[in-house]
């Protein structure tokens, strides 16, 4: 799948042993459903028994919905909600710094972070994609829990808008969100700001990196 970044992490409780395989499921299932999938989906219900109840239970609901779609469907419907929606854009540092200058020296920091912890990313493969970010904090739970933390605001972002279009993945955000620190005050506020606002808009500076949307694969293979 993805190999996989380092940047100053926000300080918040240790993570506990079920959040590396909670990550590296939610992480699958947040990936483009090819023809591995449906083994995603029975890994999911294998593991989702040992997890908190509240992470365990929306990662059910969503295999629930998933198995009762035809994988097709399930990949249009992906294709439809990551892709032509920007306020369900899965590209976590879009949140924080639109198309700026800034983005491209955040992407830059990720894979700065997380080669500095052994990892190196596929050729092509954005960093700051939810699913490579969930997949970096299973391999590394201590830094990649500090990175999710510092993207609080725009995964809350992301999972307003997700269930707002009554997209299946929101029930994932709600697993993701379960397995972090509540938002506090100056996320609230970030979280508005952004809800009102959007992120900024400069386009420049992003170079050699494409925007948050990528064209589908018309062989069902997956986009990243």
């Amino acid at each position: 799948m993805k190999n996989l970044l380092r940047r100053p992490v926000v300080t918040s409780a240790a993570p506990q042993p079920w959040h590396a395989p909670a990550w590296q499921i939610q992480s699958l299932l947040l990936d483009y459903p090819d023809d591995a999938y449906p083994g995603h989906l029975d890994l999911a219900r294998r593991v989702a028994p040992a997890l908190p109840p509240a992470v365990a239970g929306p990662l059910v609901a969503f295999t629930d919905r998933a198995v009762g779609t035809p994988l097709a469907d399930l990949a249009a419907a992906y294709v439809a909600t990551f892709d032509h929606r920007k306020r369900c854009c899965p590209y976590l540092t879009y949140y924080a710094h639109g198309d700026t200058r800034k983005r491209g020296l955040a992407l830059l920091r990720l894979k700065r972070a997380y080669a500095a912890c052994g990892h190196r990313l596929t050729d092509g493969e954005l960093p700051d994609h939810l699913a490579v970010v969930l997949e970096f904090a299973a391999a590394d739970p201590p830094t990649g829990h500090g990175l999710l933390t510092e993207h609080r605001a725009g995964l809350e972002l992301l999972r307003l808008a997700l269930h707002d279009e009554d997209a299946p993945w929101a029930a994932l955000l709600d697993s993701v969100s379960a397995t972090l620190p509540a938002l506090e005050g100056d996320e609230h506020e970030a979280v508005a700001r952004l809800a009102a606002e959007g992120p900024p808009g400069e386009e420049v500076g992003l170079d050699p990196y494409p925007p948050p949307q990528f064209l589908p694969d018309p062989t069902l293979g997956g986009p990243r």
